[in-house]
């Protein structure tokens, strides 16, 4: 039986030949084979990210000498826009070296600074430029900033969103930028222009990157928010909600308290969870019921925390969302939730007695334990 292929695959000889045939289109004198035989004798043993550098450096090595004659070239091979907010994760991965080009070899030209702000934003018409932004905004904030300030009014939804997601402090996959991890005002500025933003592709970046700002500032994010809420729409709302879920999940009483969520009032008629013991790869079943003890109506976050056994023999926990419901005055309510135990590229799993605790609008109500096997 076939493996199937690693996404690390997709930068291999077969995006090096495709891409030496787009530049050598765009300009004859691009040395197509030794720009393939460089990417061959090298790839293999690589990674994703070290993939993606080496046909960024392959790039530099074969295309013309100055950057901007490089820019030319490349800005020739991007192609159409995407038609629309999807596709830039399935049509556009084979401009990632592109982007990385900028990325890496912009970065270091300060007197082309607008023309590498240009082809970013070219680029993430058609992919993303998140990663290729950062270091701009890491040693030109003053420089860049503004651009994003006007990127935010474009009518193109990617450059929106870029504008989002490029700022966030803590992009996964991505360098930090320290200076907004320190003090995250230049963010709130760009997410302000944003927060009523009519795409929700647009809106959900908005609130990923607030929830990655409550990670270090909580008290600030909680200000912005509070502020938002003053005749916010639905979607506005949404947003909220969405960038308050890590406090929401440890319980934040400042944050349940702007999403209007109080200290619960129910009674744990059963939390149950089987098997008892089981191997990694198998899945548990969470089932629990809940009884309100309130004579009204009132707004539940249901979540589930996993203490998962680490290498020392401790234990850490990871909070899991189970269910957000609104629940009448004396109203019970069963819910039942498969959690699978299978390996993951986040997460290491060592054997030993794992404990689950039920957890109710941030308060602990119940709690289960079981044995993994591994």
């Amino acid at each position: 039986m076939s493996e199937t292929p690693k996404f690390k695959d997709y930068f291999g000889i077969a995006l090096a030949h495709r891409l030496a045939g787009d530049l050598q289109a765009q300009s004859p004198c691009f040395d197509a084979p030794r720009f393939v035989e460089r990417i061959a004798a090298n790839v293999d043993p690589l990674e994703l990210k070290g993939r993606v550098a080496l046909f960024s450096t392959a790039l530099r090595e074969h295309l013309p000498p100055t950057y901007p004659e490089a820019l030319d070239v490349l800005a020739g091979i991007l192609g159409p826009e995407l038609p629309a907010e999807a596709g830039m994760f399935d049509l556009g991965f084979h401009l990632m070296p592109v982007a990385h080009f900028v990325e890496v070899y912009g970065s270091t030209e300060p007197d082309h600074f607008e023309r590498s702000l240009q082809m970013i934003n070219a680029i993430t018409r058609r992919h993303t430029g998140e990663f290729a932004i950062r270091p701009y905004l890491i040693h030109y904030p003053d420089r860049t900033l503004p651009v994003l300030r006007q990127w935010a009014s474009d009518p193109n939804t990617h450059v929106r969103r870029l504008v989002s997601e490029g700022s966030r402090p803590r992009l996964p996959w991505a360098s930090q930028i320290p200076a907004f991890i320190k003090d995250p005002s230049p963010i709130f500025a760009l997410l302000e222009l944003l927060k009523d933003d009519p795409s929700p592709y647009v809106r959900k970046s908005v609130a990923n990157n607030l929830n990655d700002i409550t990670k270090d500032h909580p008290e600030q994010v909680l200000a912005v928010v509070a502020r938002w809420q003053t005749d916010a729409s639905p979607e506005r709302r949404w947003i909220i909600r969405h960038a308050l879920r890590t406090l929401i999940k440890r319980g934040d009483p400042a944050a349940l308290q702007v999403l209007t969520i109080d200290r619960p009032q129910v009674a744990l008629v059963q939390f149950s969870i089987a098997p008892a013991t089981l191997q990694l790869g198998e899945s548990l079943m969470l089932d629990c019921t809940l009884q309100s003890t309130a004579a009204h109506a009132q707004n539940l976050v249901i979540d589930y925390v996993v203490h998962h056994v680490r290498a020392n023999g401790s234990t850490g926990p990871k909070v899991f969302k189970l269910r957000n419901v609104t629940i009448g005055g004396g109203e019970q309510i069963t819910i039942q939730k498969r959690h699978p135990m299978r390996l993951i590229t986040t997460r290491r799993y060592y054997p030993g007695l794992h404990r689950i605790e039920l957890q109710v609008n941030g308060e602990i109500v119940g709690e289960a334990a079981f044995t993994l096997q591994v």
